[in-house]
């Protein structure tokens, strides 16, 4: 469900309430269809899901790539293959990834997928459906959704609505948004009944953004080769003076009488 209208150019996100969602998979079916995407068991993210339904007892939870608001593995992506997108969206660009997997190994919520079995292997993941909401259309997920336990809009609005329903139903809600600040802040959140750890949510994800430090270990990569170059040049200066020397004592001890090269004139 779409909860507004909102201008094309402001940033879009989801707001996923476990307490309503009845795990139908609808969201699911919807997302294949929009993307294209073969079909096959539906339990885990993979290049033929962006996005799948968890079952924890009673509550189900959706999962999908996150869209954090400050990328790590947008940081991390050596060739620019991934970028964040005005509209919310974390996207990337087939044409560029060279299947390296950093994003992979990067992503605090393990997303990223990639094609293990393909001769052309591409990163799958969810893309927030970009080309429909930056046509001001609602996510397919999100507009498949019978019980609006998947809202799009607006990611402001989306965050004053969550937090008036935390306030107006304490007894029915953890008192906690998953993703209001979670790694920087995140463009798909979730609310709760119970603690998020027993919903599959780690306890250990970091408040600050991860390509905080990423960023940071990539500037030092120029000083660190320059260092290297110096060093491995210095290394190699010595040898090559070590060499110099060497072959200059040679040519020595061969001109000497008593040398190797000299002839011996005593009777």
């Amino acid at each position: 469900m779409q909860i507004e209208e909102t201008p094309s150019g402001s940033r879009k996100g989801l707001l996923i309430d476990t307490t309503q969602c009845l795990g139908c998979g609808a969201c699911v079916a919807a997302c294949r269809r929009e993307n294209n995407l073969p079909d096959g068991p539906s339990d885990k993210l993979s290049y033929k899901n962006y996005t799948v339904v968890s079952h924890y007892g009673k509550y189900n939870v959706r999962k999908l790539c996150m869209h954090c608001e400050v990328p790590t593995c947008v940081s991390v992506c050596p060739v620019g293959a991934l970028q964040k997108r005005e509209s919310g969206a974390v996207v990337w660009d087939e044409t560029k990834c060279f299947g390296c997997r950093y994003c992979m190994l990067s992503c605090p919520f393990q997303v990223p997928t990639f094609e293990w079995m393909s001769y052309n292997p591409r990163i799958r993941k969810c893309i927030l459906c970009y080309k429909r909401i930056e046509a001001g259309r609602p996510t397919a997920c999100a507009e498949a959704c019978p019980t609006e336990a998947t809202l799009f809009g607006e990611r402001d609005k989306l965050i004053q609505v969550a937090t008036e329903r935390i306030q107006s139903h304490r007894d029915r809600y953890e008192n906690h948004l998953i993703g209001l600040t979670e790694v920087g802040g995140t463009s798909v959140m979730y609310m709760s009944a119970i603690p998020f750890d027993e919903l599959g949510f780690s306890k250990d994800i970091f408040q600050r953004p991860l390509s905080e430090t990423t960023w940071r270990i990539l500037e030092q990569v120029p000083n660190i080769v320059m260092l290297g170059a110096w060093v491995l040049g210095g290394f190699y200066w010595i040898y090559r003076r070590r060499t110099a020397v060497q072959s200059v004592e040679g040519r020595s001890a061969d001109r000497s009488p008593t040398g190797k090269g000299g002839h011996d004139h005593a009777e």
